[in-house]
C-alpha cells in the first residue's frame, strides 16, 4: 500500500512538475487569480497542456515560435502519459518507469527548443522539481543530484 501512494505521489509530481515549479517559484498570484482556480487542477495529476504552455511562456519568455512548439510537446506527453495509464499489463514499477521516461523526453525536447538564458531557467526550474520531489519521496527517488555530491 506504501508503495502504491508513493507511486501515486510520484506520478502526480512527475506530471505536474514543471507547472507548480513555476506557480511556487513566481511569488505571485497574477497566475493563479487570472486562471480562475485552475491551478487547483495540477492536484489531480492532469494539467492542461495548454496551462503549462501559458506557464512556461511566462516564466521563460517563450517566443511567438516556441509557444506552439512547446505546446504540441507537452499534448504529445499527456496523450503518451494517457495510454501508460491505461495499460493495465504494466506493473507499477514498468509504469512510472515508462511515465519517468516519458517526462524526461518531453522536458529534453522543450530544452532544445530553448536559447541559454531560457535554458538556465528552465534547468533551475528542473532542480527545484527535483529537490521537491526527492523530500516528497522520504529519500526514496532521485538520489543523483542530491545525495550523491
Amino acid at each position: 500500500m506504501l508503495k502504491h501512494s508513493l507511486l501515486v505521489l510520484m506520478l502526480a509530481g512527475v506530471i505536474t512538475a514543471v507547472p507548480a515549479a513555476i506557480a511556487q517559484d513566481s511569488g505571485s498570484g497574477d497566475q493563479q487569480s487570472q486562471a480562475g482556480g485552475a491551478p487547483q487542477e495540477h492536484g489531480r495529476g492532469h494539467f492542461d497542456p495548454a496551462k503549462r504552455t501559458e506557464m512556461l511562456t511566462k516564466e521563460l519568455n517563450l517566443t511567438s515560435d516556441q509557444q506552439p512548439k512547446v505546446l504540441d510537446i507537452l499534448k504529445s506527453e499527456q496523450s503518451q502519459m494517457q495510454g501508460v495509464r491505461s495499460d493495465s499489463s504494466l506493473s507499477q514499477e514498468d509504469r512510472r518507469s515508462k511515465m519517468m521516461q516519458i517526462h524526461k523526453t518531453s522536458d529534453d525536447q522543450i530544452r532544445t527548443l530553448l536559447d541559454a538564458g531560457q535554458q538556465k531557467k528552465f534547468d533551475a526550474i528542473q532542480s527545484k522539481h527535483e529537490q521537491w520531489q526527492g523530500h516528497h519521496q522520504n529519500g526514496g527517488g532521485a538520489p543523483d543530484s542530491s545525495q550523491q555530491q
